[in-house]
């Protein structure tokens, strides 16, 4: 038997491959004698020349379903084969993974996280700063704050853009301590604000890691590694230097912005052991604290400053604003629960760790922007003082994990 060149040839043989041993059930191949073999010639040519042929594909050997052993077999063996020589096209499928894909995604949603929380913030305190330059009642305007960010939140709630949370008293008997704290650092915030620059502020706020250490180590006696108490040294120095260089320094600033530290350091113990196992979080979490901070907040606003003062004061503020005036106070408001919504949503999805890097950063962007806006003059020790604060939270963050 011979083949001749140029010519492909199908081949056909008579013996059953699913013949069964004597050993066992499986099938095997037995040798067989190429008498029985038939050739039939096929019309199209691709053979060139005499080369070994290999068998790329064989169809017939077993079926998909051994029940249907009792139908009647096909004795048909086809097999087809190519030169050696022929190019033969592999196809190749690369395909991300499911777990590429989603690290992915979730590397752009933290970083619009980030990028958005950012913006916000750097907005809230420019427009934050223009309304109490204006008009100059801190407690009214952080009611304000968190009235818009309560109302917001009862819409989206009542027309089902968010899931509205299932909460019982137990959550709000934790929750208290929490929305009381929340509070007091919110309003001494925007006391210091209204007295001092934002950029000065900001300096002061960032040396809340070193009260964080003083309260957890008095009172919840807590202890932390060497390189945690080293990093507080250049936070207190690096504040110090920029409290004793700054040119508007104000005492009431000054204090709100301590004061502020302080109190959201037991904002965050309260929430860490009392709001533990709570199904609420994220968004919802931060709107629940904003309506007990609104309900704890406005019987006490109305006793300091009162709305006859508010009155006035309103009255003088868009006479020498205009109409502008409003809106500011309205965007201000809006930005303050959409900023701090945005950084309680990241907080869900990425480390304390991270979270810390991205709150310096911030703090970093909101500085040097108000510096801009406002165009503060600002002496270079005082500006030495501030990098150095900020560089110690930054060591901080590493330092605590």
């Amino acid at each position: 038997m011979a083949f001749s060149a140029g010519q492909s040839y199908a081949v056909s043989t008579t013996f059953d491959p699913l013949q069964q041993n004597s050993w066992g059930s499986k099938p095997y191949v037995s040798s067989c004698s190429f008498n029985n073999i038939t050739f039939r010639k096929c019309d199209k040519s691709y053979i060139l020349s005499r080369k070994p042929l290999y068998i790329s594909a064989v169809s017939g050997f077993g079926y998909a379903d051994e029940s249907k052993e009792s139908k009647s077999r096909d004795p048909l063996v086809q097999c087809n084969a190519y030169e050696a020589s022929r190019p033969q096209s592999i196809p190749i499928s690369i395909e991300f993974g499911q777990e590429a894909q989603a690290a992915a995604a979730q590397k752009l949603k933290i970083g619009l996280y980030f990028a958005t929380w950012w913006a916000l913030n750097v907005a809230f305190n420019i427009y934050n700063k223009k309304v109490l330059n204006a008009f100059p009642f801190p407690w009214l305007t952080s009611t304000l704050s968190l009235a818009a960010g309560s109302l917001m939140m009862l819409v989206s709630w009542a027309t089902r853009i968010a899931e509205t949370p299932k909460t019982d008293f137990d959550f709000w008997k934790a929750l208290f301590p929490v929305a009381m704290a929340h509070t007091i650092g919110h309003v001494a915030a925007t006391v210091s604000m209204s007295k001092v620059a934002v950029s000065f502020t900001h300096i002061i706020k960032s040396g809340e890691p070193a009260f964080s250490v003083l309260v957890s180590s008095l009172l919840l006696g807590e202890t932390f590694p060497l390189p945690v108490y080293l990093s507080l040294m250049p936070i207190i120095g690096g504040c110090a230097l920029a409290a004793i260089t700054e040119l508007n320094f104000n005492l009431t600033g000054f204090m709100g912005a301590m004061i502020s530290n302080l109190a959201f350091v037991f904002r965050n113990i309260f929430s860490k052991k009392g709001m533990k196992g709570k199904s609420v979080g994220g968004m919802n979490y931060y709107a629940c604290l904003s309506m007990m901070s609104l309900l704890i907040l406005t019987p006490f606003a109305i006793a300091v400053e009162g709305p006859q003062v508010w009155a006035l004061g309103w009255q003088n503020a868009v006479s020498q604003i205009g109409p502008n005036f409003i809106w500011w106070v309205v965007a201000q408001s809006v930005l303050y629960h959409l900023y701090n919504q945005v950084s309680y949503m990241s907080l869900n999805e990425i480390s304390p760790l991270t979270f810390s890097i991205g709150n310096t950063t911030k703090r970093i962007s909101v500085i040097v922007s108000s510096i801009i806006i406002f165009q503060i003059s600002i002496q270079p020790v005082n500006a030495l003082g501030a990098a150095i604060a900020i560089f110690g939270t930054f060591l901080y963050s590493q330092a605590k994990q």
